[in-house]
């Protein structure tokens, strides 16, 4: 076995190399890598420099940490030199072992933005409105039509030799950025989605080599996105404005260390290029004859471009986005194709995606090709579209005529598997089509498989719908239009969505947007950035303060400091949380949750299905007061962690109080609840809300009820991310798995049976008696009812946190197999390497083997019979170093063991009281 360790996977602010973030105390961390049994971080040292150069020679001049004796490798706050604006940070971390041997990493940067407003030398600059009148195909905006976008030129000279070249951008609308030519970074969706009256992103780039000797053009094309297109289900554009405008500045940092600026202002032309129209909703019409040939060549002839127009900064802050951007993540070729009327041809791509699709194609000038996108087929093998109510959902292409032709959209996006081609002679290449798969680009860090094809799939569905929402913000659907970052169904898979990827950032971001979202009054919003209600938008009474929706203001704090151990977003948003708890115990005295609900969408679409608005209901007012309880619950323990005791003690005094009021509203004499649903008693069990000698008793009722359904699911949105969890922790693992395995309606994989590839939003938004349901609300791409991904994760291949300590340093081991699958297994790269563990099960013998990551240590529950021995790597577990027994839970042997690999075979009959 290597003895050896390394140091790997740094990460400033949990990215990679960032530039221009504008976090003044930045957090580090770092992987110590080693396979050897036990190895563990005992000191770490950082140094930070500001050039490479600098700390390759060994110098600090930023910080040195020195040697500190401990094992955090994780949330190390820089504590160097006070860092300025377009600082560059370069730093490396050394690492010393439990045997004193040490490790150092390569190095790793990071750059800071523009912290101070007097940074910025650039102007907002818009496009005249003359430069429409220019060109015959350019189309004027209205409030209900999308216009042609502007394109944008400067030619600057760059003499002598350019060491760095930075460039900062922003927008109020969507900004693609070119350099001579080439297009700067990957990123689409420049900037991203924010309230644009509380603050707008800017974006960083590094264009040193995109720089040329004498005479460049810088260029950009200006597009509407959230800030002046369709946002959510309205009638008309521009939530934010109609008018878009953009924000450019390139600096330039001579050998000597002396800084010229290139910046947007009134030198500026614009014309109309060839994109037509675009919107996120509705499509893009790009128009290949329309092609603005040269452009980017210094001597283009842009005497017929127009001025442009400079306008009005905005009021608000511009802040670094500090977030992964949203990319195009990967490349989908169709699995077949089909012609569905004459001349029609519907493509599968054989996943559901968000994104669009890359068209190649050659024709005469003129020939227009429509491209339409649906998640599903009608019976008669037509394109389904009905479910994306206003969203057209339609792109254009007019070709040029100049041979092979390859478009793509810039400023729209779909939620398709499908595509639906017209205006081709003949039968489509095979190649006409690429499906671009487009998301918010977090790392995948989790991986789930077992024996059995179905659940694999449906892991694969809340994957890719989680892919297929995570743009920008955690959205609903990316198909009809809606599109909206709805609190609820986000808080609700968070888990979920941690195990699969790396969060810790996108939802840092997104709790800004939560708090930006916050009222005066400490209400918390139901969709984050909140859209403001006006004349032209049809509100939902304010958007805020609805149970389950609004709570995702501690949900999701508390989702970050238990998987990446975050007390920052703690510190940073106590005040917005207290204000909300706040809130709730002022609008409700009685310690019940009644009052000041808001749309109150209670267990969002169980079954029955329940879509009443701001109507009340025992079930309604249940879920709210159970919310309220583990608000206080969570904040109690986060100012714990925050060193707040005192405040500590008054969230706890208040779970107390709405507990007992809980139990004074809704608990029976014989245990029954007053409302007897399954998420009621779900809600009342995982939430501690029963008294400990009850809660057998009330569990024995949801039971009762799980069999009159013949064990069957009835939760909404909110019951199902607790049921299997709930079951599996009252001691009825075998009721988990037989709710998971349900083939028939309702249940996780009757959508895979019938060809789901991603989560649906309703349980029976298909089904094989009524084929399609209402088409008002009917996504096939929303991945509330996927949050039983969580439960893969935790209990069926048993990677769990250690519930008193976060971030996965200490974490458990704790499998519950069943005896209708042979295998299970998953894997998750926490803050300090991979975790694994996987079970098979083979006669009488169950063999277990795990992985536990340098510097993190695990409680370990092998299943076993007792007395029957337990092997490890084909030897007794009693004589392996450093594997130190805690005696037996049930059917387990507990032990408390070090990092490394190990390889477990017990004796385990898997008893299961339901079967099949």
């Amino acid at each position: 076995m290597d003895q050896s360790i390394a140091v790997s996977h740094l990460r400033c602010e949990y990215l990679k190399n960032p530039l221009g973030i504008d976090e003044r105390q930045p957090r580090l961390s770092w992987i110590m890598v080693s396979s050897r049994r036990g190895a563990r971080q005992t000191a770490r040292r950082v140094r930070a420099a500001s050039s490479a150069a600098l700390l390759a020679a060994g110098g600090a001049d930023l910080w040195d940490s020195g040697r500190i004796e401990d094992d955090r490798s994780a949330q190390i706050v820089y504590q160097g030199t006070p860092l300025i604006s377009r600082q560059e940070c370069w730093w490396q971390v050394q690492v010393w072992d439990e045997r004193g041997e040490t490790a150092l990493s390569e190095p790793a940067f990071w750059t800071m933005g523009l912290l101070e407003k007097e940074d910025w030398q650039a102007q907002w600059m818009a496009a005249d409105p003359d430069y429409l009148k220019q060109a015959a195909h350019a189309v004027r905006p209205t409030l209900t039509e999308p216009g042609t976008p502007p394109w944008f030129r400067k030619v600057f000279s760059a003499d002598g030799a350019v060491r760095r070249a930075t460039l900062y951008v922003s927008a109020r609308g969507l900004a693609e950025v070119y350099l001579n030519g080439r297009r700067v970074g990957e990123d689409v969706f420049v900037p991203e989605w924010t309230d644009y009256t509380k603050r707008i992103h800017y974006r960083t780039y590094d264009v040193t080599d995109l720089i040329r000797s004498g005479r460049n053009v810088l260029g950009a094309v200006l597009g509407d996105g959230w800030y002046s297109g369709y946002v959510g289900w309205q009638e008309t554009r521009g939530r934010y404005g109609l008018e878009n405008s953009l924000l450019i500045q390139l600096e330039l940092t001579g050998a000597d260390g002396v800084r010229r600026t290139v910046r947007s202002d009134s030198s500026w032309k614009c014309a109309a290029g060839p994109i037509v129209s675009s919107d996120f909703m509705m499509g893009e019409v790009y128009d290949a004859r329309c092609e603005l040939t040269g452009w980017e060549e210094p001597d283009y002839d842009d005497r017929g471009w127009s001025p442009v127009r400079l306008v009005e900064p905005p009021a608000v802050p511009l802040t670094a986005q500090p977030s992964e951007p949203v990319r195009i993540t990967g490349m989908l070729k169709p699995v077949s194709v089909h012609e569905s009327r004459p001349g029609t041809w519907i493509f599968d791509l054989g996943q559901n995606i968000a994104g669009w699709v890359r068209l190649k194609v050659r024709g005469p000038a003129g020939r227009k090709i429509t491209l339409r996108h649906g998640e599903r087929l009608n019976p008669d093998g037509t394109l389904y579209t009905e479910n994306l109510r206003r969203a057209k959902a339609t792109d254009v292409y007019i070709l040029s005529g100049r041979g092979e032709e390859i478009w793509q959209p810039r400023f729209t996006f779909h939620g398709f598997q499908y595509v639906e081609l017209t205006g081709l002679d003949g039968r489509p290449a095979e190649d006409t089509i690429t499906g671009c798969v487009v998301h918010s680009n977090l790392e995948q860090t989790g991986r789930f498989d077992c024996s059995h094809p179905l659940v694999n799939r449906l892991w694969q569905n809340a994957l890719w719908s989680q892919k297929g929402n995570f743009i920008s913000v955690p959205t609903d659907c990316p198909q009809r239009d809606e599109r909206l970052g709805w609190t609820g169904d986000a808080q609700i898979f968070s888990h979920t969505a941690s195990y699969n990827m790396d969060t810790a950032a996108f939802f840092t971001k997104w709790m800004r947007d939560i708090a930006d979202a916050q009222t005066p009054e400490g209400i918390f919003p139901d969709t984050a950035p909140r859209l403001r209600e006006d004349g032209s938008y049809v509100g939902l009474d304010g958007l805020g303060g609805a149970a389950g929706w609004a709570d995702a203001g501690i949900v999701i704090p508390w989702v970050l400091w238990r998987f990446y151990g975050d007390t920052r977003i703690i510190e940073r948003y106590y005040g917005a949380i207290s204000a909300w708890l706040e809130y709730l115990e002022r609008t409700n005295p009685e310690g019940i949750r009644r009052n000041a609900l808001g749309n109150n969408y209670g267990d969002w679409l169980c079954i029955p299905a329940d879509t009443t608005f701001r109507t009340h209901s025992p079930m309604k007012t249940l879920l709210a007061t159970a919310y309220w309880a583990d608000d206080a619950a969570k904040l109690a323990r986060m100012a714990r962690a925050i060193g707040r005791e005192q405040e500590a003690r008054r969230w706890q005094a208040m779970f107390e109080r709405v507990r007992r009021a809980f139990q004074k509203e809704f608990l029976l004499p014989d245990g029954r609840l007053t409302v007897s649903t399954q998420t009621a008693y779900l809600l009342a069990l995982a939430f501690n809300l029963l008294p400990q000698e009850v809660r057998q008793t009330a569990f024995g009722h949801l039971m009762e009820e799980l069999r009159s359904r013949n064990w069957h699911l009835s939760t909404g949105f909110i019951g199902v991310r607790f049921l299997n969890p709930v079951l599996t922790e009252m001691g009825r693992p075998d009721a988990a798995w037989k709710l998971l395995l349900n083939e028939d309606y309702p249940s996780w994989l009757y959508p895979v049976l019938h060809g789901a590839t991603t989560i649906w939003e309703r349980w029976n938004g298909w089904t094989k008696e009524e084929g399609f349901f209402n088409p008002q609300m009917n996504s096939f791409n929303h991945y509330s009812l996927g949050s039983v991904g969580e439960w893969l994760y935790r209990f069926a291949a048993g990677i769990e946190l250690d519930p008193e300590e976060n971030g996965f340093q200490r974490f458990v081991l704790k499998p519950y197999p069943s005896r209708r699958l042979d295998w299970a297994g998953a894997e998750y790269r926490c803050l300090y390497g991979w975790i694994r563990s996987r079970w098979q099960r083979q006669d009488q013998l169950f063999r277990y083997d795990i992985t536990i990551p340098a510097n993190t240590a695990a409680r370990v529950f092998i299943p076993s019979e007792p007395g029957t021995p337990i092997q490890e790597s084909g030897g007794p577990i009693e004589q392996v170093s450093g594997i130190a027994p805690l005696g037996r839970e049930g059917s387990y042997a507990v032990y408390e063991i070090p990092s490394g690999t190990y390889r477990f075979v017990s004796h385990y009959s898997c008893a299961e009281t339901i079967s099949g």
